[in-house]
């Protein structure tokens, strides 16, 4: 287990501190770090890796100290036995895919070093590519060759700064099974940092969300980001509808709360809170949980219906994104073949159907 209890100041000229404070355990496995760009999920890394010295605290795997403040112990990187993938990949242009992978292993014999080569070569399926230099090779294929100059090594952490971007989602899946596949016997702990929802879905694993250097919330990702408690949160999360409003009663009895929004003449019904009557809000709605129809629904168990007028219709792939005006604005996701059963145009009167436990409360930091 990889146990991380730190803090660490940035002071920069003309822009406030940043800070970072963090206490993990890390177990072995994946473990995602999700959060907004300048969250201090990439510093984090940094941290583990030695690469940046945190002010307080300490960082141990199993008894082992990487770094204790206190005791003024500081192992350099090169002892940690960490493996690192940046974003950028840092592949050596100049050398082969051999080249690359085997050039951590410079101080073992030559019998040992051909086996660790041909292991990880054929678990990432780039025994084929050895001769390619990366100028040679596809996106998918240089991310591969990265993880295996990583991991030939046999570290005992991994970690790994957003390494499949750009990648679409079948060769992001079947890379991470790969990189599943050959820690499974090892078992080490494997810290994946990302700010894209659909990569902490393929994981399916731990996963800490984190904002401004903080910690704000821990667990499998349905638990953390389908309820986000910040706005930067939701917004990294892909809640597209970001709502300000105040707190016009409670009804405790039924488990909710009424809340009027700012703008315009609109109110939601929206589940218990600790805000009191009266207190500013702001409520986090997917796009994709807000359903539309085109005549007053009847019957259901939705406790917000809110009439509308579409003022715009895109269409992103297979997503339409339709904004309508209810009072306030909404962004509503349907499929093709939904907007044309519907028939709808810029000006349709529709409703909106918004179930109450799609509506989450979340807090400006």
């Amino acid at each position: 287990m990889l146990s991380v209890h730190i803090e660490k100041e940035f002071k920069t000229t003309g822009t406030p501190s940043f800070q970072l404070k963090i206490g993990e355990e890390l177990l072995p496995g994946f473990t995602v770090l999700f959060g907004p760009s300048g969250a201090g999920k990439s510093t984090l890394l940094d941290c583990i890796a030695g690469l940046v010295k945190p002010d307080v605290g300490e960082i141990r795997l199993g008894e082992e100290i990487f770094f204790d403040a206190e005791k003024e112990i500081v192992v350099p990187p090169q002892k940690r036995g960490i493996g690192y993938v940046f974003q950028s990949l840092a592949l050596f242009p100049h050398l082969s895919v051999e080249e690359n992978v085997a050039y951590g292993l410079l101080g073992l014999s030559v019998p040992e070093r051909a086996g660790r080569m041909e292991r990880v070569l054929g678990a990432f399926h780039i025994g084929a590519l050895q001769g390619r230099t990366p100028g040679q090779l596809s996106g998918g294929e240089k991310q591969r060759v990265a993880l295996a100059r990583s991991v030939v090594t046999e570290p005992r952490v991994l970690l790994l700064d957003e390494p499949l971007t750009g990648l679409d989602g079948g060769l992001r899946q079947a890379i991470l099974e790969d990189l599943r596949s050959w820690n499974a016997e090892r078992r080490i702990p494997i810290v994946y940092v990302t700010h894209n929802r659909e990569e902490v879905d393929a994981i399916g694993d731990r996963v800490i969300a984190m904002v401004d250097g903080h910690v704000r919330g821990r667990g499998m990702p349905r638990e953390v980001l389908d309820a986000p408690r910040a706005v930067a949160l939701a917004q990294a999360a892909g809640f597209e509808n970001l709502l300000k409003g105040r707190v016009l009663e409670h009804r405790t009895s039924d488990g909710v709360m009424r809340v009027a929004l700012a703008e315009g003449h609109c109110e939601l019904e929206i589940p218990l809170g600790k805000a009191q009557k009266g207190e500013p809000i702001q409520v986090a709605i997917r796009a994709g949980d807000i359903l539309l129809a085109t005549q007053i629904p009847y019957g259901i168990s939705a406790r917000n219906i809110l009439p509308g007028t579409v003022e715009s219709i895109e269409t992103q792939g297979t997503v339409v994104n339709v904004q309508v005006n209810a009072g306030a604005r909404f962004s509503v996701h349907v499929t093709p073949g939904a907007m044309r059963s519907l028939e709808l145009t810029p000006g349709s009167v529709v409703w909106l159907v918004v179930k109450t436990h799609s509506c989450h409360v979340v807090t400006p930091q």
